[in-house]
């Protein structure tokens, strides 16, 4: 890469102690918890962790697109020098797609069913960019054809269940692209996809990242992925922040044991098992959260304090942070070491 570092450039979204809760005013359910990191310009951010982490959650929560059953409790979203969660709802409403924009998981239960593709496209085009209906009409035949849909103008006419799985996502990537977001969310944007399907959206994504210089924040179950596009990383585990670094550190230097376990799961080519590597036990749910740290029963190294004790993310090594006992030898380090003490 040339130019200016992606560290030293200023974030372009900031994440302070974002927390979220579910159930009644007196008796919350925490989800996330104290999520805190930034996303410079141009920069991949990979979010990993097992189902329940938290990851989708927390991709909503940066969207203002929460259920009314779950409320952000705590903390604040900066674009910028705009603080997002002090705004309306109407006026967050109105930053989504001109300034963030998010791939779902599902292409099939986010597009409507009995709307055609040009009209989707079309309608985010006339919203946002204020275009007549003929200008959005040729700008989604344009959009069509970067995401590398063939015959452009006719799937313009089709309805989602007319087009496979791997169009149907490309259309998701077309809808985000529309308003020329400074950030695009990808949250598990190859799931259901056959193999070459999956290579060909990912190549598609990455193409497209760097011709426009967007931030991505891609949220996966698929560490590979994340080896091969992520500048940072950023370890979830029910719902708190495990581990977050540079991506060469996740994978020659993983400080968390979580982080570690993640890894050890994956199969290689070079040793042959019979069994792969598992994780003993599941995530917390929401309601059964354990005190300290949420990891420490299932982790091979904890010891008494993790079970009371909740380590916040703390500097190991310059851009890598862990939220774990163990890297300090069970001892947190004094209040002169923590992140911006005199």
């Amino acid at each position: 890469m040339t130019g200016v570092p992606l560290s030293q450039k200023p974030p372009l979204l900031t994440v302070e102690a974002l927390s979220t809760a579910t159930g009644p005013a007196r008796r919350r359910l925490t989800i996330l918890e104290d999520v805190s990191f930034t996303v410079s310009p141009g920069e991949v951010i990979g979010i990993v962790g097992e189902s329940g982490s938290g990851k989708s959650m927390l991709a909503l929560t940066l969207m203002n697109l929460l259920p009314r059953s779950i409320v952000r409790t705590a903390g604040t979203v900066r674009l910028g020098e705009t603080v997002l969660t002090n705004l309306s709802n109407k006026a967050w409403r109105d930053r989504r797609g001109r300034d963030m924009a998010m791939i779902f998981q599902e292409p099939m239960t986010s597009l409507n069913p009995v709307m055609r593709i040009g009209q989707q496209i079309e309608e985010v085009l006339v919203r946002r960019r204020r275009m007549t209906g003929r200008e959005a009409n040729r700008e989604a035949v344009r959009l069509l054809e970067r995401v590398e849909i063939s015959s452009p103008a006719e799937r313009l006419r089709a309805y989602p269940h007319e087009l496979s799985g791997g169009m149907r996502q490309r259309v998701m990537i077309a809808i985000a692209l529309a308003a020329n977001a400074r950030i695009l969310i990808a949250d598990e944007p190859t799931t259901a996809l056959d193999v070459t399907i999956q290579a060909q959206i990912l190549d598609l994504l990455r193409q497209l990242q760097a011709d426009m210089g967007m931030a991505l924040i891609l949220i996966t179950h698929d560490l590979g992925v994340v080896a091969e596009m992520a500048h940072r990383v950023m370890v979830l585990y029910a719902g708190r922040v495990a581990e977050l670094a540079p991506v060469d550190s996740i994978f020659d230097d993983p400080r968390h044991p979580y982080t570690k376990a993640l890894l050890a799961s994956i199969p290689t080519i070079e040793s042959r098992r019979e069994r792969l590597t598992t994780i003993d036990g599941s995530v917390p749910t929401v309601g059964a959260m354990p005190p300290g740290c949420r990891f420490a029963s299932r982790c091979p190294v904890a010891r008494a304090v993790c079970k009371t004790l909740a380590p916040p993310v703390m500097p190991i090594a310059e851009d890598h942070g862990v939220a774990c006992m163990e890297p300090f030898g069970y001892a947190l380090p004094s209040s002169a070491d923590l992140p911006g003490a005199a």
